[in-house]
């Protein structure tokens, strides 16, 4: 059975020299040091490794990824500061956030910087000049559909019902898009043919949505010592996640519904309504369905990947999509 943890480890080790590397400190110091706070902090590194799998997978040299391994690392980070400004979040990875520890303005600067570093990362790939065409074009389309997602996930938190396609939609832009151009990125600097590409690409779409999805389950039922920030803020932003979506249009009893929309887009909701709010949509099975449905994203993902000839590479890319359904955090 492959080792997700361990080979994401060891991913991570190969990768936190080069992530460093492109990251030289200059004045401003609060700048350098709000910019380098989120890379040098590791986390999964579960992007990037899609990337050097991804080019082995193929047939590639895995090193000749690490740039864009490294680029779509600085991406998914510079997400992550903005996200959390937006967010108002305070804790990330258990370290309180960059707009907060620096302030808002200088939080946008730093997702910024790290956004235009990755850029002049990825100039650094050492492959023909098409192949880093097509590179740009795959990760600066994920970047524009991702700025989409984003502010349609910030658009559900009005409270207004979305449907599940509409949901599915947002969760695909805001957090798949990134996997896929890694993914896809990466089979392309690895010389695969473009219905391999294409197949990659597809894979991590689908396991970026079985991703956020289950990421949205733990959110709501997670431990919030080992996810580092406190549960139920979906629900006090009333985003409408899949299992809010399943309960608005499964609950019967309409002192229960009554109930639920008074929580759902709470701000200051305490912790005994997100308790009464997650065990609504236990009971209405909502939660049962979300992860059915992100497991269902899981098997479509991992069928892409019969264009792929077995091996190493290619037994991690469908255990990392397994791994992202069992993990907790």
């Amino acid at each position: 059975m492959t080792n997700v943890k361990g080979i994401l480890a060891g991913y991570s080790k190969e990768l936190d020299s080069h992530i460093d590397k492109f990251l030289p400190f200059e004045k401003p110091d609060n700048l350098m040091e709000a910019t380098v706070q989120y890379p040098r902090a590791g986390g999964k590194r579960m992007r990037p490794a899609m990337v050097l799998a991804a080019a082995g997978a193929v047939g590639g040299n895995k090193e000749d990824a690490i740039p864009l391994a490294v680029a779509i690392e600085y991406i998914h980070n510079f997400t992550l500061i903005h996200d959390d400004y937006m967010d108002g979040d305070e804790k990330r990875r258990g370290m309180t956030t960059i707009h907060v520890k620096y302030g808002g303005p200088t939080a946008i600067l730093a997702g910024d910087a790290l956004f235009a570093r990755a850029f002049e990362v990825i100039a650094h790939l050492n492959v023909p000049d098409s192949v880093v065409r097509g590179v740009l074009k795959i990760v600066t389309r994920a970047v524009w559909d991702l700025a989409r997602g984003q502010q349609m996930d910030v658009n559900n938190e009005n409270g207004e019902e979305v449907t599940m396609d509409e949901y599915i939609e947002t969760i695909r832009l805001k957090t798949s898009v990134l996997f896929a151009a890694g993914a896809a990125g990466g089979a392309l600097i690895g010389g695969a043919d473009s219905r391999t590409v294409d197949a990659v690409h597809e894979y991590a779409m689908l396991l970026g949505v079985a991703f956020q999805m289950f990421d949205d389950v733990l959110g709501l039922v997670g431990d919030p010592v080992k996810l580092g920030k406190s549960v139920g803020n979906d629900v006090r932003k009333g985003k409408s996640t899949v299992m809010v979506t399943h309960a608005l249009k499964s609950i019967k009893d309409q002192s229960v519904m009554s109930e639920f929309r008074s929580i759902l887009g709470k701000a200051n909701a305490s912790e005994d309504d997100i308790r009464k709010a997650r065990k609504i949509m236990e009971d209405a099975g909502s939660v049962d369905f979300a992860v059915k449905m992100a497991e269902d994203y899981t098997r479509r993902a991992i069928a892409k990947l019969d264009v792929l000839s077995p091996g190493e590479d290619k037994e991690f890319m469908i255990a990392l999509a397994e791994y992202a359904m069992k993990r907790d955090v």
